[in-house]
């Protein structure tokens, strides 16, 4: 466990190449290649988001292999001078499962949060994803939501 370190990705090379990677990783654990890998965008549209500080990319790696990553979105609120992070996407590769790197890279990003401000990390997870809902009960309070999805229409 101890081989597995974690980074932020920053607006560089190495970091575009482990961003592409990391799209790879949740188009597999996922099962959603056409939404990560169907359209992928541009160098430069990447490379703005890892520009941005309240876009955080995280990786754990071993051995220069990814392991596992998160992107999480820094929201900046109205009612208190305060900010919220919310992991949008988590994945960790089939061979590193079971060794705490989903868990690691939670505490990363909470620790990274911390340091911009922010009073709370928070994640939604799907009720059949026993995993993650098992996983994110053991890290954090859970709360009971409905999610909704507002459809825009097509730009012409």
């Amino acid at each position: 466990m101890s081989d597995i370190h974690f980074k932020r990705l920053a607006d560089d090379a190495q970091s575009l190449e482990r961003f592409r990677e990391l799209n790879a990783l949740f188009a597999d654990a996922f099962e959603e290649d056409e939404t990560y890998l169907g359209n992928p965008p541009s160098d430069g549209y990447l490379q703005s988001l890892l520009a941005k500080e309240h876009v955080l990319v995280c990786v754990a790696l071993s051995g220069g292999e990814l392991a596992g990553g998160l992107v999480a979105y820094v929201l900046d609120k109205f009612e208190q001078q305060r900010k919220e992070v919310y992991i949008y996407d988590l994945a960790v590769a089939s061979k590193y499962r079971r060794r705490k790197v989903a868990t690691r890279l939670i505490r990363f990003v909470q620790a990274e949060a911390q340091e911009l401000g922010a009073w709370v990390v928070f994640v939604q997870a799907d009720p059949v994803d026993t995993a993650a809902v098992k996983l994110y009960s053991s890290l954090g309070t859970r709360e009971d939501v409905f999610h909704f999805d507002f459809t825009l229409a097509e730009r012409k």
